[in-house]
């Protein structure tokens, strides 16, 4: 744990400016982000940075470097896995950032598309996926509405995804990048239409429901959509500013649907 007291309840951070979750302070975050879940490919890209200028390690499993890339300061940051961490994370840094945030996350995902195992899938936006725990809970006769809401997609930022596109391309072959929207699911297992007989899921059908919802649906995660929300919302408190965070999503597929293959 921190062992600097925190100033606020509202948004936790000590007498430095050190956030409560993330654990960093002005001066350790760069304006240029590249966010993944796993922190062995954080630390893998970290071997580009030179020098190396900050690491730490939080208590809540983030982990933070930062360095200069080509001379310019980049940071590369390991949230794990699920739309709570992306928002502990985008919201956090933004409170010890000033100026404008590029953030790319360099992610994974599950194909549903023609993308197979191996390809990447650039987010053009995302959109979510949640449990409707009003269906499941109570008696069953009593269950209200869906299992599972679909809401409405937000895009990415058309610039920065269009650089992270374009290299993609140049560097792996425009055969192997695709584009399209991206499903954020709040669990890998039931919001993503997996099957199992353990648990009452009701999801037999939501892979069909995204398609009809979200024609142009091409794989599902867990994080890009609140990232790409948080970008949209980036406004100020009463919606009167210029966005101050862009953002963009590429995502390994790991995960082919269809085939139902892993890596």
């Amino acid at each position: 744990m921190p062992d600097e007291q925190m100033t606020s309840a509202n948004q936790p951070r000590s007498h430095t400016g050190r956030t409560y979750h993330v654990e960093t302070q002005p001066g350790q975050m760069a304006n240029r982000i590249i966010t993944v879940g796993d922190p062995a490919r954080a630390r893998m890209l970290a071997q580009h940075l030179d020098p190396v200028l900050f690491e730490h390690a939080s208590h809540r499993g983030f982990l933070t470097i930062t360095g200069l890339y080509r001379g310019l300061p980049l940071s590369i940051v390991a949230i794990g896995m699920g739309p709570s961490m992306m928002d502990f994370f985008v919201r956090e840094t933004r409170m010890v950032v000033d100026g404008p945030l590029a953030i790319v996350r360099l992610g994974s995902c599950g194909s549903i598309c023609q993308a197979r195992i191996g390809d990447v899938i650039v987010a053009k936006g995302a959109f979510g996926i949640g449990r409707n725990y009003a269906f499941f809970d109570g008696d069953q006769e009593d269950a209200r509405g869906d299992a599972y809401v679909v809401w409405p997609a937000v895009g990415a930022d058309e610039r920065l995804t269009g650089r992270v596109a374009g290299g993609l391309g140049r560097a792996l072959g425009m055969d192997r990048v695709f584009e399209g929207l991206v499903g954020n699911a709040d669990s890998f297992y039931g919001s993503q239409g997996r099957q199992g007989d353990d648990f009452y899921d009701a999801n037999a059908g939501l892979l069909d429901l995204v398609h009809k919802q979200q024609p142009g649906a091409v794989a599902l995660e867990m994080e890009c959509h609140v990232l790409f929300h948080l970008a949209k919302a980036s406004t100020g408190s009463r919606n009167e500013r210029p966005v101050s965070v862009r953002a963009a999503c590429a995502l390994m597929v790991f995960a082919d649907r269809a085939g139902n293959q892993f890596i």
